[in-house]
């Protein structure tokens, strides 16, 4: 539990926003129309950015520094929306600051960065919570209750697809821009991290960074999800599968009409007999409807805010804290390190469990 800033409880929370990129200025938006909540500041040191922030939301003060930002009274919180490579500096400041931190995916570029960051939090009573939209997406909620139910008896494997003509980046390559998604998708469904990754990717645009990339990850239980990102594909997709023994659910994000599909098909080894022949099994095959489950329309993003402010206002911990933020930057930095050796496994760098903190850092 975190401890809850009663100030806010009485009022609204003031929010600075630093960085008013394409998701900054998604965040002015949303937190302007929360009713717990107002923009009291926006920094950017681009000019333009400000101006276009002071275009469509006048009455919001704009600054280009981030010291007099968190000095303004007032401001309870800081979403952080600068560029990767800055998350851990702009974070830790927010942080020292005494302010709760909301950071855009990813949390920062390396694992002992964002254990920097969840130390500090912790230290300062703060929240932290990582922006994975996709984890608040109520399709892919639906999945997990599906999962969670057993309406997919044992899970085989998973996989996600993110594909499209741009938008290129320049602070990171297609791989960190794309598949953290999945991977927080991933971690979330199993209630676990990969135990291995690996990955391949191709420059096929002649960047200087990958622009697509295939990834394996080895989850406990011979679960293996696999992820396709690209900067390259003409054709968009945000598909997200989940294959069963029972059951396969799909999610297609760009289908707000059957966002969610359940096949309840599938085949599994039969309970019972003895094989008649070396290697031979009796199989059970299910083949059954095909089922369109009912999904609450609401924006990802306009929930990740109001569950951020319900943290700082109860003091309760997020769906997707530091920790869970940490654990997708492990993966990634295995994926780094298997680009690297061109598709070579490379185990994951597991997170040493809060209880077991002080006794690590004690013995190191």
């Amino acid at each position: 539990m975190y401890e809850a800033n009663l100030k806010t409880v009485r009022g609204k929370t003031g929010v600075a926003v630093l960085g008013s990129g394409y998701w900054g200025i998604n965040y002015v938006r949303i937190l302007s129309e929360l009713p717990d909540a107002y923009v009291a500041v926006v920094c950017d040191r681009r000019p333009n950015r400000l101006d276009e922030v002071a275009r469509r939301f006048p009455l919001v003060r704009l600054t280009d520094n981030v010291d007099e930002a968190l000095a303004i009274e007032g401001v309870d919180a800081a979403v952080v929306c600068t560029q990767a490579a800055t998350h851990r500096e702009v974070a830790g400041q927010a942080l020292e600051c005494g302010k709760h931190v909301l950071v855009e995916k990813p949390l920062t570029l390396r694992a002992d960065e964002a254990d920097e960051l969840i130390d500090l939090a912790h230290a300062r009573g703060r929240v932290l919570l990582v922006g994975h939209t996709f984890v608040y997406n109520p399709g892919v909620q639906k999945v997990k209750t599906l999962v969670d139910e057993g309406a997919l008896g044992d899970v085989y494997y998973l996989y996600g697809q993110r594909t499209n003509l741009g938008p290129i980046r320049w602070d990171v390559n297609a791989v960190w821009d794309l598949a953290p998604h999945d991977i927080a998708i991933f971690n979330h469904r199993l209630g676990q991290v990969p135990g291995w990754v690996s990955a391949v990717g191709g420059r096929v645009l002649s960047n200087s960074r990958e622009d697509v990339g295939f990834i394996s990850l080895g989850y406990a239980n011979n679960v293996i999800g696999h992820i396709h990102v690209s900067w390259a594909d003409p054709h968009k997709v945000r598909d997200f599968v989940v294959v069963g023994s029972d059951a396969r659910v799909a999610f297609n994000d760009l289908d707000p009409g059957e966002c969610v599909r359940v096949f309840a098909k599938g085949v599994k080894r039969a309970a019972k007999g003895e094989p008649t022949t070396f290697g031979e099994y009796h199989f059970q095959i299910r083949d059954g409807d095909i089922t369109s489950p009912p999904v609450p329309v609401r924006e990802p993003l306009k929930h990740v805010c109001g569950h951020f402010l319900h943290c700082v206002r109860r003091g309760d911990e997020p769906l997707t804290d530091g920790g869970q933020g940490r654990d997708v930057v492990a993966v990634m930095e295995a994926i780094d390190a298997s680009l690297a050796l061109n598709g070579t496994p490379v185990p994951v760098q597991a997170r040493v469990p809060k209880e077991e903190d002080a006794r690590v850092r004690a013995i190191r």
